[in-house]
């Protein structure tokens, strides 16, 4: 049975996500904290980073390129800096870990640095941005990712999507959240348009021979083009060598991808940075200046044709609570290849629920 067109609730995706991490071996607590990310992504429209993946994880969770029981490691290094060691486990596992010790160190030293290495994809980078917002810090997280865009005049993939993300708590407004990659279009969605058949604009990737495309499935195959052109390239260079060189993870075109290559796990690099808000002046103060910053965006002139001014996460949030009312939007193709993965592992259907 397919359902074009078909809606689910965010707790009728989370129980069914939930359910097939466990049949991969997974304890329970990391069960649900991967669920409620992948639902999470999809909440906020970032579909590419959903649900959509779970064939993917569980193939390399299946494979042993990502470790369903892993001895994560923290390690204090230096006052405000932390290590961790994730033992090759889900990315989404070790990241939160990790930021939640960066917020700890932030308390006390006003500043937190953690860097993981032996990591993996770790999904919405936006998830732990959310997170620090949660605890009421100011944030930045870095992560390097399988080769996906060339170096600015190559025409073979180099460098990862190298997205990094940062938020900032606001007061009675919404907060700044901002996540975004390096290069003009995320792999995800290439292989999203592929799968649906559908063609991609111009200017975005190039074919495997290094021809600009507009077929999503060459585009696959081939780069993603860094966005703003050389500066595109180079500010994925610098995230990087913070999120893989520094840490200790691999770098320079050594992640392994996440699909075709069962070579060996990917050993990923995360950075994650806390700041307390009122190092340099009262919260009441900081949270005001945040609402005053909130007002004067929205008081600007706008351009022609534009209706409404929005602070970097305001359309997420709103996608977060129009999908939370209506449902979340599920593809012919996606539904089947989820049912696909209960079928291959004796569990009930997932079935839309609205």
């Amino acid at each position: 049975m397919t359902h074009a067109g078909a809606f689910a609730s965010a707790a009728c995706l989370t129980r069914f996500s939930e359910a097939v991490f466990a049949d991969c071996g997974l304890a329970q607590a990391h069960c649900q904290i991967i669920a409620k990310d992948l639902v999470k992504a999809n909440l906020r429209g970032v579909d590419s980073h959903g649900i959509s993946r779970i064939p993917m994880y569980v193939d390399r969770l299946g494979r042993g390129l990502a470790n369903a029981a892993p001895d994560i490691e923290l390690v204090n290094l230096a006052g405000a800096v932390s290590q961790v060691d994730a033992d090759n486990a889900m990315g989404f596992i070790p990241a939160h870990m990790a930021m939640d010790e960066a917020c700890d160190l932030a308390k006390t030293a006003g500043i937190g640095l953690v860097g993981v290495h032996n990591s993996t994809h770790f999904g919405m980078a936006a998830l732990y941005v959310l997170q620090a917002i949660s605890r009421g810090y100011v944030s930045m997280v870095f992560t390097n990712s399988s080769p996906a865009m060339p170096m600015w005049g190559g025409r073979s993939t180099f460098l990862g999507a190298s997205p990094m993300a940062a938020g900032f708590p606001a007061g009675q407004h919404a907060p700044f959240v901002m996540d975004m990659a390096m290069t003009v279009i995320a792999r995800g969605k290439l292989r999203l348009a592929a799968g649906r058949g559908e063609p991609i604009a111009e200017g975005l990737a190039l074919d495997a021979d290094g021809n600009p495309t507009t077929d999503a499935a060459k585009a696959f195959e081939g780069v993603c083009l860094p966005f703003g052109g050389v500066k595109g390239s180079v500010l994925g260079t610098m995230v990087d060598m913070m999120a893989g060189l520094l840490t200790g993870a691999n770098f320079g075109g050594a992640v392994k991808p996440l699909y075709h290559d069962h070579s060996a796990p990917q050993n990923v690099g995360h950075v994650f940075l806390a700041i307390k808000p009122d190092l340099f002046l009262s919260l009441t103060d900081y949270e005001a200046r945040m609402d005053e910053y909130f007002e004067r965006v929205k008081a600007l002139p706008k351009a022609a044709g534009v209706n409404e001014i929005l602070m970097p996460g305001e359309p997420e949030a709103r996608r977060e609570a129009e999908r939370l009312k209506n449902g979340i939007p599920l593809t012919q193709s996606i539904l089947e290849d989820l049912n696909q993965v209960a079928r291959d592992r004796g569990l009930p259907l997932l079935v839309p629920d609205l």
